[in-house]
């Protein structure tokens, strides 16, 4: 029996079914069939440009941000998917500012509407702070498949730490 980490939150009706597909191996034929390919956005400034063709669309008047990378210390075992940071530094007299976002760099290669949703989810960090029900209807707002995203994604981790990621090379 497979522990299933991620999905901790969920009905037990739903972690069984999970579990079934698991053991029968037809998890991953799920996920397959759902998004057959993988994103191609490999480079960090392919994902700077992702992530700002996102803000703009949804949030233009937000803080800007100064950099969004692929981070290979960013762990999937921790549930971190992504980190939102406020990074403040001293100049002088001035404090300056900048909201960065990093983007494990194991998301490289899952499909676009998997990462779609960890950078939506990390940019609505730029309005909402807490996990709060503004900021899920935000996440809400700028992908209307964002809880579905966020469950597959949960479903591709389990995956993962059962060593079947369908997206493996």
């Amino acid at each position: 029996m497979q522990n299933l980490t991620y999905l901790n939150g969920y009905q037990a009706e739903i972690q069984q079914q999970v579990q079934t597909l698991l053991s029968q191996g037809k998890l991953g034929e799920f996920l397959l069939k759902r998004h057959p390919e993988i994103h191609s956005v490999r480079t960090d400034k392919a994902l700077y440009e992702y992530t700002i063709a996102i803000k703009n669309q949804y949030l233009r008047k937000s803080q800007p941000l100064s950099k969004v990378i692929f981070d290979d210390k960013i762990s999937l075992s921790h549930q971190a998917l992504g980190l939102h940071s406020y990074v403040a530094r001293k100049q002088g007299a001035k404090i300056k500012a900048k909201n960065e976002i990093r983007i494990s760099s194991r998301l490289k290669k899952v499909p676009e509407g998997l990462l779609r949703m960890v950078v939506v989810h990390e940019l609505a960090h730029l309005k909402e702070k807490d996990h709060s029900k503004a900021f899920y209807q935000l996440c809400n707002h700028m992908d209307g498949d964002y809880h579905q995203l966020e469950f597959e994604l949960r479903l591709l981790l389990t995956l993962i730490d059962a060593k079947k990621n369908p997206y493996s090379e």
